[in-house]
């Protein structure tokens, strides 16, 4: 395995991969179609963190996410051969959409192709912001899979492909985000926390705030299913992931782009050891002038950041949109400071908002679940919801999985406590109570069919 810091070393000497003048170029051209969204200052966050907090909110753009701005400005400055061509793009979504209604706009055919996981809500919509110009294809159950059957149509075809970050054009668009963030500030900000999934709008904010506003520090989070710009700087470049958690379906990748992770490690700091790259644990802070760092999250405190966005300011916003405020919540930052975390997109189907509960409830220690085997006597369920059970929780799960004799019957139950410390007494009355109850751990084979 290569040295991280040699690949690093050797990026320096090279051109930059995209520089602040390409991004304010894609800021004027994509200014016909694309209006500046709106920078909120949150004060809830404000109060939880102690530091001035605002939104940049994305997902009020006209396909509620960022993905407009790169694939707008790759379309925008196709030749006119490129574009009697078409052109063809793969994406978990909303890049769909932004390329969509690029191609309606300018009136050029396109073809587009989903993970079959892309929820109905973002197809849906791909659909509407295409109209007669797009033609949407289904097919594999990852973003990868997508990606794959989009270079085979190019190979074929001779199309143009709009890559969702892995190309200067897309990240510059993406990047014009930073742009206004420092014009609608009117100052840098302190902190700035960006999502992470393929790297392109991590790449053009990162390159843009470093020559524009290079004491600005960046916090880059990304779901931990689906971690590949931390597998790319342990590795020294990007590296395919094994399995990832489809869930964060905007920013679940299984490799980092090789334009973002070059942008990236030409801003990210000169490191001389593995020990010292920027991989943040929740422990630290990401504070410090023209700091860079990386941080996995946990798909639980994504859901629980889209459920607490949602009941305290009314935004909707999908998982990776809410990734940045999620890492926000783990993290400690310099007192009075300003912040900006990146409401990235909002389009969640809600048909989700179930599993969301869920995984939010289970992160935050409520939710359990357990193999009871009850005796199959009169009374028995009784028992336990008085001898087990505390006062203040409850069963929102019961489903027998095993008949084989007279004597027990074992049930599946999911018990939601009043508090997370109400786990450690139910555990031991649990021990003290004759019916046998085993508890499956978060992780373990047997949890993974309840998730």
């Amino acid at each position: 395995m290569s040295n991280p810091l040699d690949v690093i070393d050797d990026l320096s000497k090279s051109r930059p991969v995209l520089t602040a003048d390409e991004i304010d170029a894609a800021a004027k051209r994509i200014s016909d179609i694309i209006e500046p969204t709106p920078l909120q200052f949150s004060p809830r966050l404000s109060t939880l963190s102690g530091a001035r907090v605002y939104l940049k909110r994305e997902d009020l753009t006209a396909v509620r996410s960022y993905k407009l701005r790169g694939a707008y400005n790759l379309i925008v400055q196709l030749t006119a051969a490129e574009r009697a061509a078409g052109v063809v793009a793969a994406s978990a979504g909303n890049h769909a959409q932004g390329v969509a209604f690029a191609c309606q706009a300018m009136r050029i055919k396109g073809r587009i192709y989903v993970p079959t996981t892309t929820p109905k809500q973002k197809r849906d919509r791909i659909k509407v912001h295409g109209g007669d110009f797009v033609e949407l294809i289904a097919i594999g159950e990852t973003y990868d899979a997508a990606a794959a059957a989009a270079a085979d149509d190019v190979a074929r075809t001779g199309a143009t492909m709009v890559p969702p970050f892995d190309d200067p054009r897309t990240a510059a668009g993406q990047g014009t985000i930073a742009a206004e963030v420092l014009d609608q500030l009117g100052a840098a900000p302190d902190l700035m926390v960006v999502p992470v999934g393929g790297g392109g709008c991590l790449a053009g904010i990162g390159t843009y705030l470093r020559e524009r506003a290079p004491q600005t520090a960046i916090l880059a989070a990304e779901p931990g299913g689906a971690a590949s710009m931390t597998a790319a700087l342990v590795a020294g470049g990007p590296v395919t992931l094994p399995e990832i958690d489809p869930f964060v379906d905007g920013a679940a990748v299984r490799r980092i782009g090789a334009l973002p992770y070059a942008a990236v490690t030409s801003f990210g700091g000169r490191a001389r050891s593995h020990a010292s790259l920027p991989l943040l644990t929740s422990t630290e802070s990401p504070s410090g002038a023209g700091s860079f760092r990386v941080m996995q999250v946990d798909e639980g405190a994504i859901c629980t950041a889209m459920l607490e966005l949602y009941q305290n300011e009314g935004i909707i916003a999908e998982p990776a949109g809410a990734l940045a405020v999620a890492a926000l919540a783990e993290v400690e930052v310099e007192p009075g400071s300003t912040v900006v975390c990146l409401v990235s997109g909002g389009n969640n189907d809600v048909s989700r908002y179930g599993e969301i509960i869920e995984r939010s409830l289970v992160h935050r220690g409520l939710k359990h679940y357990f193999l009871v085997d009850f005796p199959q006597e009169p009374g028995a369920l009784r028992r336990f919801l008085n001898e087990v059970l505390g006062p203040d929780d409850d069963i929102t799960l019961f489903e027998y999985v095993k008949r084989n004799n007279r004597e027990t019957g074992a049930a599946l139950v999911g018990i939601e406590l009043g508090a997370p410390d109400g786990l450690v007494s139910l555990l031991e009355r649990m021990r003290e109570s004759p019916i046998q109850c085993e508890r499956l751990e978060p992780g373990s084979p047997a949890y993974r069919y309840l998730t």
